[in-house]
C-alpha cells in the first residue's frame, strides 16, 4: 500500500512539474519571435478606406475605426490606402495598388 501511494504522489509531482514548468518554457521559447498582432506593429501593412481626404491628410477607416491620416501622395473618398508607420495617432498611409507594377491583372 505504501509503494502504491508513493508512486502516485511521484507521478503526480512529475506531472506537475511538465505542466508548469516544461510546457510554458517550451511554449515562450517557440513563440518569442512571433510577431505582435497587438497595438501598432499589427496596424503596419492594413489596409483602409479612405473616408475624406484634402490636400495631404484625411480620416481613413480601418478594422471598424476612422483614423487621422497623412499621405504625400493625394487620395480621394472611397480609395483604399496602406498603413506604413504610425506616429501618435496618426496613420502614415500611401495607396493600396491591387496588381504590382508589370503584373498582369
Amino acid at each position: 500500500m505504501k509503494n502504491v501511494i508513493m508512486t502516485i504522489l511521484i507521478g503526480f509531482i512529475v506531472f506537475e512539474f511538465i505542466e508548469h514548468v516544461i510546457f510554458p518554457l517550451f511554449w515562450y521559447i517557440k513563440n518569442r519571435k512571433k510577431r505582435s498582432v497587438c497595438g501598432v506593429t499589427g496596424m503596419l501593412g492594413k489596409v483602409g478606406e479612405v473616408k475624406h481626404w484634402r490636400k495631404t491628410e484625411g480620416k481613413v477607416f480601418v478594422k471598424g475605426e476612422l483614423w487621422r491620416a497623412v499621405s504625400d501622395v493625394p487620395l480621394l473618398t472611397g480609395d483604399k490606402a496602406v498603413i506604413q508607420n504610425v506616429e501618435g495617432l496618426t496613420l502614415r498611409v500611401k495607396p493600396f495598388l491591387m496588381a504590382e507594377p508589370g503584373e498582369r491583372t
